[in-house]
This record gives C-alpha cells, structure tokens and sequence, in this order.
C-alpha cells in the first residue's frame, strides 16, 4: 500500500468516524438504545472505501473538501446499513462484522432492522442538505443517483439474487451481474459522485464509470479469494460462509489462480481507464491496486 493510500486511509476514517460521533450523540430519552446500536454499527473499524472514493473522485474535479466529505458520509451510511441488515439471521446469519459482534447479537433483530432504517434515511437527509452542496440540481442528482444505487436497481436487487443463488446454481454471467448490482452499483455512485458535486456532464462520464465497473469486479473478486482462504482473525468475520451455502462465486467458478488472475487484470484496466487524468488520480490508481492486494 502506497504512502498516499495509508495517510487517507487514515484520514477518512477518523473524518467519517468523527462526524458520526457528532450526529449519533444519544438522546436522554427511549431512543438511547437505538443510538448506541447506531454507533456500534458505524464507529470504528472498516476499510471505509467508499467514502475514500467519494473523496478520490470528487480530487478530479476540485470539489470543496467538505461537500465531498458530507457525500463520502451519507454513502458510508447505506453501506453500514446494508451490513446491518445482511447480518440479520434471515439474510447472511453472521455473528461478527468488523472484529465485533453484529448489532443484532450485541442488541436484537428488532434493533438491528431499526438501524438499518435510521441509517438508510440519515443518508438522504445528509446529501438533501444544503451543507453538501450549494446548488439543489446537484443535490438532487446526488439523491437521485444514490437512490437508483442502493435500491432493486442496485444494492438490493443484488442481495435479492444473492439470497436466491444456494436455490440456483449461477453462471458467470449472471454472479457478475449479482455483483455489479450488489457492490459494484455503490461503488460506482461514490465515483460518480465525485463528477456529479464537481457539475462534470454525464457525457463526461464515460471513462470514470468504466473505471468503476471494473474496480467493483475486481473488488468482488478479492472478496471471493478472501473468503475462500482469507484469514478471518484480519478480516474481523468468518470466512468460507459462501462455500459452505453452495453459492456459485467467481473463485467456485474459475478457481483460485484463475479468480486472482482477473482481479488483477481488471485492475490495471480500471487503472489505464484514468489515462487522460494527471497525478489528480494517482489515488483513485493507488486504490485499484489495493482492491486486489488487500487482506481484509
């Protein structure tokens, strides 16, 4: 991992860390419980890649480092929610999440489903603030564009044929389809949301979203190895959940050597995709490598 890469990956954890600290104060009423969930869920722990993306892309366009960190943290918001969730004994039945029990163990599942919930709406009022941006068309097309990725366009429809895959036994095709919805959709909003607080054209797109595909494949693909021969004490929860379901996975269908062999295509590709960008993306590149090297 480069020096670039280390020094904000710290920093956007301690930013993101921070600024949930200050909206998920607990209230001294019936709602304390709930907060306490919410901070066990969000604060600490994390690679915190999406924020670092939101953060990375909104670089390219000299976007006010406040507005994309705002943006950065209404995204974290539907990614803790959707760990949450999955968590839960009806989706992914997972005890640890980030070297901690799951909110439904450390609390309950009614808990937990209300965390979810207050995260997901935290999210839309974040970025429908006019802290985030002073324009309302942009923090419209934010909302927008974020709702589209985290919805049964995206992020849900993903876990919908993810929950279906130990019934149907998958092709490649379809698991990167899975996949592009499940992670790569989220993925691909913090990229672009870097273009969209920067008022970048959607025309002026193309080579960002193609990077974002292809980082969110090979991310998945990194997943995948790290489940099948990861090291669960570094990566804070189990490994060899997916093998044990029977689900089709990119490593069940191509094999180890193969599945690492196209991360690690796909992130030079990712990378060469940023060719007409200068050293303003040197950590969008420096992160496509950390996709695939990482080890949790």
């Amino acid at each position: 991992m480069g020096d670039l890469l280390t020094s904000e990956l710290a920093r956007i954890a301690q930013e993101i860390d921070s600024r949930f600290d200050v909206l998920l104060t607990p209230p001294d009423d019936s709602r304390r419980t709930l907060y306490e969930a919410m901070r066990h869920a969000a604060i600490g722990g994390g690679k915190r890649l999406r924020p670092l993306l939101v953060c990375a892309a909104a670089r390219l366009f000299a976007v006010d480092p406040e507005c994309a960190l705002r943006t950065a943290l209404a995204v974290e918001a539907i990614h803790v929610y959707s760990l949450v969730h999955d968590d839960l004994p009806a989706m992914d039945d997972d005890d640890m999440r980030r070297g901690r029990p799951t909110v439904h163990k450390a609390f309950d599942e009614a808990t937990a489903i209300l965390v979810g919930d207050a995260f997901q709406a935290m999210a839309f009022e974040i970025l429908a603030a006019p802290a985030t941006h002073s324009d309302p068309f942009v923090r419209a097309e934010l909302v927008t564009a974020l709702a589209v990725a985290s919805g049964p366009a995206g992020m849900v429809g993903g876990q919908a044929m993810d929950m279906a895959a130990a019934a149907v036994m998958h092709d490649l095709g379809t698991v990167s389809r899975l996949q592009q919805l499940k992670t790569g959709a989220l993925i691909a909003f913090s990229i672009e949301a870097g273009a969209i607080l920067g008022r970048n054209p959607p025309e002026g797109r193309t080579r960002l979203r193609a990077f974002a595909h292809d980082l969110g494949l090979a991310f998945q693909i990194a997943d995948d190895l790290l489940d099948a021969e990861g090291d669960p004490a570094a990566m804070g929860k189990a490994a060899g959940k997916d093998d044990a379901a029977g689900k089709a996975t990119f490593v069940s269908l191509l094999g180890i050597d193969r599945a690492r062999a196209q991360a690690q295509s796909l992130s030079r590709q990712a990378i060469e995709h940023l060719g007409n960008f200068g050293r303003e993306a040197d950590l969008l590149r420096e992160i496509a490598d950390y996709a695939v090297d990482r080890d949790r």
